[in-house]
């Protein structure tokens, strides 16, 4: 069940919206949208089941049941379950999806205690708001592996938007070529994001650093993200059956989006440095 003070959620109408069905639709090799339209949530399937990564809120978890069972597979077919990062519109319905499918929940070692916790203990919003605990099966590590059905994904420490978000990497083939694919988990500070002098994390800024340089130093050719708005889904899927080629396949779109969220936070991070040495007004 999830608790509304503030912090991500402003309005129950905002909630609502983030829920707003979108059309599954087929990304590329064994790689499926499943989300809503505000919410990004991927199925990689195998012949030994599937992989879920993020599960929304509880809320979005219907909804993700009924775009699996629209492109003909089974929601219990699901066997793992992984995350982008440890918000409530991420990962608030992995206990839900836990119960329904027996899953095992796998997350990055500093994001493994707020879903664990229903998001108790974090940085920027807690006591804002929280959701219900779900165990956590696997602690990851920067550069370790998840495997299932012959499908590898690797997973990236990214940290900054929470202490373990993660980027996924992994290889999907069509029509017998390779795709790099690249599934970001943010790399964005959230409006009220402390980076300068934040006692509850105060690595922070040099964490996003460090989230900048391993985004860039990544092969990609298809670029997905926490949210449809970070790689343009809606626009893209609109042109999914053009000219026969896949809007998804977009290394340029990779290397804007890095350079404008890296830029976006370093002019943050100069106003916050700016007003700590009193040049502020």
């Amino acid at each position: 069940m999830l608790t509304m003070a503030g912090g991500l959620f402003h309005s129950q109408g905002a909630e609502q919206e983030w829920n707003r069905p979108f059309p599954p639709h087929h990304v590329i090799g064994n790689v499926y949208y499943v989300g809503s339209s505000f919410l990004a949530s991927f199925l990689i399937t195998t012949p030994e089941g599937h992989i879920l990564i993020n599960s929304g809120t509880e809320e979005t978890v219907p909804l993700i049941q009924a775009s699996v069972a629209k492109l003909g597979l089974k929601f219990a077919d699901i066997k793992i379950l992984l995350e982008s990062h440890a918000h409530v519109d991420h990962v608030a319905g992995h206990a839900l999806v836990r119960k329904l499918t027996g899953a095992r929940v796998l997350a990055m070692g500093g994001d493994d205690g707020m879903i664990a916790s229903g998001g108790v203990g974090d940085f920027q919003y807690d006591g804002k708001y929280h959701w219900t605990p779900c165990p956590v099966d696997r602690v990851l590590h920067d550069g370790e592996t998840v495997t299932l059905g012959g499908v590898v994904l690797t997973a990236r420490l990214t940290p900054g938007h929470t202490k373990g978000c993660t980027t996924w990497t992994f290889t999907a083939e069509e029509q017998g070529k390779p795709y790099h694919v690249v599934i970001v988990g943010s790399a964005r500070a959230n409006p009220g994001y402390r980076l300068v002098k934040n006692a509850k994390y105060p690595e922070i800024a040099e964490d996003f650093k460090r989230t900048f340089r391993v985004l860039k130093s990544l092969e990609c050719d298809v670029f997905l993200g926490a949210h449809g708005w970070y790689y343009g889904m809606e626009e893209k899927f609109a042109h999914l059956s053009e000219n026969g080629t896949n809007p998804f396949v977009d290394p340029r779109g990779f290397r804007d989006f890095l350079a404008r969220s890296e830029g976006a936070f370093l002019k943050e991070l100069a106003a916050q440095e700016s007003n700590s040495r009193g040049g502020g007004k």
